[in-house]
Formats: structure tokens, C-alpha cells, sequence
């Protein structure tokens, strides 16, 4: 793997008036063609894109018949996709999955977490629960490689290594749809067990502006067969994430917030340590940025890791393009300016965005 500069300041946090901490990133935004469009540090920075991949994985899963095979709904498939609150919703459809596939929780090779929700945390520690694996944050997405497996006729055991058939076709699928080479992605082990993709940043962008091209062009012939079955698939995973945006995150989660702020409009999915990925649907506001006049796709990586960090980055990067409308951006605010407090509710300190955009050279 290439090495890469750490990149230029993107954020910045002041307490009282001495700097505390910088946060570098890089920034990748392409249009539908995945000519990239503009860039802030290096958009071919090799990128584990970790959650932000599932979506592709999922289309993976969705190629195999498995959702018509068990009568998987789009409420699933967006839990597929989604990296979950662990709220009693998601347990309960993670449990309803298992069952239309025909596997139980113990076919799962995720293991349990304390919850992304601190309200979810709190109940479980007042009722002493102790989460398995169905409570992950990717139950989702393991119960629908079960299904998957199940469908192409493969072993349940092992389906989360790096070489069973499910996976091997999960990789090539990955790759294919990021317009790669198979040998252009690699892939390492994921926090939940199952692989997870690496490739550079612009092509994480590329594919989620093929989940809005795809729906954009469902939209516009409605009676009329896709171009391919991929953008009948494609176009089903974004309709299932924005239409169930609670699945993919959860109550007040940045996912969750955004997609239901834009009301269809665009598609959005964090990765763990600093990915971020966001598909926009064509518009006025997109044609402003492009001759193609279609869907933009925009990712980001903040190389420390800092999630607060990252979604300051995604709603500045939203009002920058200017995306949506104003009032539809202020339902971020609290995300591009996080109030940062003591112990005591004293506001102490401050973030301070220098993220920009500027077409390639």
C-alpha cells in the first residue's frame, strides 16, 4: 500500500482561546460519470471503508435471490446496510431475519458490544443485559450473508472468512461496482469479523453516487425496464435506506438525521475510525457543480478517527456544494457545531472548520 501524507487540517478545536487539537481529512466528490469533481487533500487516499461499505455488500447478498428466496423486506435490507443503534426495533428484526433465513443466533459470527446509543446503554446496564450477537451494531448485515449463503447453496460455518463462496462473490462484487479490478481492492478483517474493503477514497464516492444515478434513473422511467439488473438492485438499496433511515442508524444518529432531513434526496452511511460516504440524488443544486447534470457522490476520511470530527466535515461539505436547502442543512447544525461541555454543562471549548473544496489540477 501507497504511503500517504497525513493531509491538510480540516478541523480544529480551541478551548477557551489555546489550540487543543487539529484533525486532518481528505475529501473525494465525483459525479455520475466518477470524474472527479472537486478534491481537499488526496481523494485517492487508500481508505478502509469499513461500515460505509455495506451497501456494496449488500448488493452482494441482494444478487443472489436471498430476499425473495426468504421474504426479506426493504425494512432488512436497510438493516443490511446499516450499522444499528441496537435499539429493541433493531434486535427484534436482526431475530425476525434469522428466522426467514432458517438460522438462529448462534450461526452468527458477530459478537455482542456495549450499544452506539448511550440511552440504549444506560437501560442495559440499570436491567444487567448482557448483549450477544444478535445485539451488534452488524447483525444486519450477518444475518443477510446467512441468507445469502443459504441461498447459493453454501455452508453456514465459515461464512464470515475471507474464502467461502458468498465472500469470494462479496468481493468481487465490491470491486466491480467500485469500477475496480478484483486485485484493486484489498481487504483486511473488520470489527465485526467479516471482511471489509480497502480502495482509494474517490471510488467509495463512486459507489454511492451509483445509488442515486440508479435511483434517478428508475425515477425517470418508471415504466420502463432498467438499463441493467444491477440498477434495479442499486436502486432498491437506496430506496430501502432512505426510506427506513432508523434501520441504518438509529434515534438522533447523524445517518438517521440527515436522511430524513433531505427526504429522499440523498443516502448517507458513516464507517467506523473515519469514513463517511453520501450519495445526492440529481438536482438543481447538483447541476451546479457539473455538465453531466446527475448525481454527485462525496466521501471523506478524517485520518484520526474522530466521528464528531467527521460529521462536522459532511454538513460543512453539504453547505459548501450547497445541497438541499437551508432550512434542510439546519437540521445538522448541531453536528457541524457540537457543543462541547464539562462536567458541570460549561461550555468549553469550540470547533473550527477549514474544510474546502477545489477541482483537481
Amino acid at each position: 500500500m501507497s504511503m500517504h501524507p497525513a493531509g491538510p487540517i480540516a478541523a480544529t478545536v480551541y478551548r477557551g482561546n489555546s489550540l487543543e487539537n487539529t484533525h486532518r481529512a481528505h475529501v473525494a466528490v465525483v459525479d455520475a460519470t466518477g470524474r472527479l469533481l472537486y478534491a481537499f487533500g488526496d481523494p485517492s487516499r487508500v481508505t478502509l471503508a469499513r461500515s460505509a461499505a455495506k451497501p456494496a455488500q449488500a448488493l452482494a447478498v441482494l444478487e443472489t435471490g436471498a430476499l425473495e428466496r426468504f421474504g426479506f423486506d426493504e425494512a432488512d435490507l436497510a438493516l443490511m446496510c446499516g450499522s444499528h443503534s441496537s435499539e429493541p426495533r433493531h434486535i427484534e428484526r436482526a431475530r425476525q431475519m434469522l428466522a426467514k433465513a432458517q438460522a438462529s443466533e448462534a450461526d452468527l459470527r458477530c459478537g455482542g458490544h456495549p450499544p452506539l446509543s448511550e440511552a440504549v446503554y444506560v437501560g442495559w446496564i440499570k436491567r444487567d443485559f448482557k448483549p450477544g450477537a444478535v445485539c451488534s451494531n452488524c447483525s444486519g448485515k450477518h444475518a443477510g450473508m446467512l441468507a445469502g449463503a443459504r441461498s447459493i447453496g453454501a455452508a453456514l460455518s465459515g461464512y464470515e472468512q475471507p474464502d467461502p463462496p458468498l465472500q469470494v462473490r462479496v468481493k468481487h462484487t465490491v470491486a466491480h461496482v467500485c469500477d475496480l479490478p478484483d486485485e484493486g481492492v484489498q481487504w483486511a478483517t473488520d470489527g465485526c469479523n467479516l471482511p471489509t474493503p480497502a480502495f482509494p477514497l474517490d471510488r467509495l464516492a463512486r459507489l454511492f453516487v451509483k445509488l442515486a444515478a440508479a435511483q434517478d434513473e428508475l425515477a425517470s422511467q418508471p415504466a420502463l425496464a432498467p438499463a441493467t439488473s444491477r440498477t434495479a438492485a442499486l436502486a432498491r438499496i437506496y430506496r430501502a435506506m432512505t426510506a427506513y433511515p432508523e434501520l441504518v442508524a438509529g434515534e438522533g444518529r447523524f445517518c438517521t438525521v440527515l436522511m430524513n432531513a433531505f427526504e429522499g434526496a440523498l443516502v448517507g452511511k458513516v464507517g467506523a475510525d473515519g469514513s463517511y460516504a453520501i450519495g445526492v440524488r440529481a438536482s438543481e443544486q447538483t447541476a451546479a457543480h457539473t455538465t453531466e447534470k446527475g448525481a454527485l457522490g462525496i466521501a471523506v476520511k478524517v485520518e484520526d478517527g474522530n466521528v464528531s470530527v467527521l460529521y462536522a466535515v459532511m454538513a460543512e461539505l453539504l453547505s459548501l456544494l450547497e445541497i438541499g436547502s437551508a432550512a434542510q442543512r439546519a437540521k445538522l447544525d448541531a453536528f457541524r457545531a457540537p457543543t462541547m461541555l464539562n462536567t458541570m454543562g460549561v461550555a468549553t471549548s469550540r470547533l473550527a472548520l477549514s474544510v474546502t473544496l477545489a477541482a483537481p489540477q
